[in-house]
């Protein structure tokens, strides 16, 4: 309900403006309700007349000192609280027939006091993201802001494994030249909007989607997305979700040529974005001696196929073939042949006392 009233209460501040003459809103504006501060004047000094615009005049120039205050976004509350109780306050030292010109700077002052002793705004942590721990409520305005920083973080070292830092390169956007950390501006090279990783093939990679400035403590989620074939970009349109991957950290293992790509996490808040981050992971070294025979061979039956095949059938060899190549009694095709062969005993032994049984029977 405080939060209620305080947001009804930026409409009355507008018609405000043209009764308490003041340059701009300020705190008293923004957590109390037009017809409240009129009640209150009303209450010292009558219900119209020249002394109810010197009360309205007072009122106003009291508070001006908190005109340019900035507050936690999560102390609105008490303010307001603070500002209600204040009103009440006054109205009683009105039926008491007391003096505005002395209630309304000392209720002025005790707001400022409650003021100092709220929480204090959390400073804004460059480079990047939505902010929110230090999203702070302005009283110029009545309105709250957030740090000005883009979306997306730069690069700065989160890729954990795979290479060390001294090692990793950077590849420019525009696919220039690289270099390494260590040579030329470094400056330019930490705000990379892209991380790069290079790991060798068969090792591990591991990247780590985390920020440098604290994050709320419920409902964060991580989702992590992947755009192939070696590309390194961030336009989200070529990315694919990556649902088996939760949590802030990511890991492959082993690293395999196809997994060279950008790797993109974005830290939500109660569905709503805070940061987002990318990884470029570059697979380097030659694969296994193994392997390059294997695909040697199979280059070798992909010439040996006809032209118009689109794709090489499986190899299903007949009983005659099976029993004329050792080789191809595979576990598999001995568990055919003998369950071939069961059936065809249980089908003969079938048919043997249906004959029997048939023939008794006619006698």
């Amino acid at each position: 309900m405080a939060l209620l009233a305080s947001a009804s209460a930026v409409p009355f501040a507008l018609v405000a403006l043209t009764v308490f003459r003041v340059p701009a809103w300020a705190c008293l504006l923004c957590f109390t309700s037009y017809n409240e501060r009129l009640r209150v004047c009303q209450t010292f000094a009558g219900v119209e007349g020249p002394e109810l615009e010197k009360c309205e005049e007072a009122f106003s120039a009291a508070f001006k000192g908190l005109l340019d205050t900035e507050i936690n976004y999560d102390e609105r509350s008490h303010l307001h609280d603070a500002f209600t109780q204040m009103t009440h306050s006054l109205q009683e030292m009105a039926t008491a027939q007391g003096s505005f010109e002395v209630a309304f700077p000392d209720a002025a002052e005790k707001m400022r006091n409650v003021i100092i002793q709220l929480k204090e705004v959390k400073a804004c942590i460059p480079p990047c993201g939505l902010q929110e721990v230090a999203r702070r409520f302005r009283c110029r305005g009545c309105y709250s802001t957030v740090c000005d920083f883009p979306l997306d973080c730069p690069g700065e070292g989160r890729g954990l494994e795979g290479q060390e830092p001294e090692k990793l390169e950077r590849r420019e956007p525009s696919g220039g030249k690289r270099r390494g950390l260590g040579r030329g501006r470094s400056g330019d090279a930490a705000r990379s909007p892209v991380q790069d990783l290079t790991v060798s093939r068969g090792d591990q990679a591991m990247f780590s989607c985390t920020v440098n400035f604290q994050l709320p403590k419920e409902e964060i989620t991580y989702s992590w997305k992947f755009a192939g074939g070696g590309l390194r970009t961030q336009d989200l349109s070529y990315f694919r979700e990556m649902p088996r991957a939760q949590g802030y950290l990511a890991r492959i293992r082993p690293v395999q040529p196809t997994h060279g790509g950008t790797f993109s996490c974005v830290i939500t808040h109660d569905q709503r974005p805070l940061a987002r981050l990318y990884f470029f992971l570059n697979v380097t070294g030659p694969p296994p001696r193994g392997e390059t025979e294997l695909q040697i061979t199979f280059r070798e039956v992909l010439h040996w196929a006809p032209r118009e095949a689109e794709m090489i059938e499986p190899w299903r060899p007949s009983l005659g073939e099976l029993l004329a190549r050792p080789e191809a009694l595979t576990p598999s095709n001995q568990c055919l042949l003998a369950a071939i062969a069961a059936l065809a005993s249980a089908s003969v032994t079938l048919l043997a006392w249906m004959f029997f049984r048939w023939y008794y029977s006619g006698n």
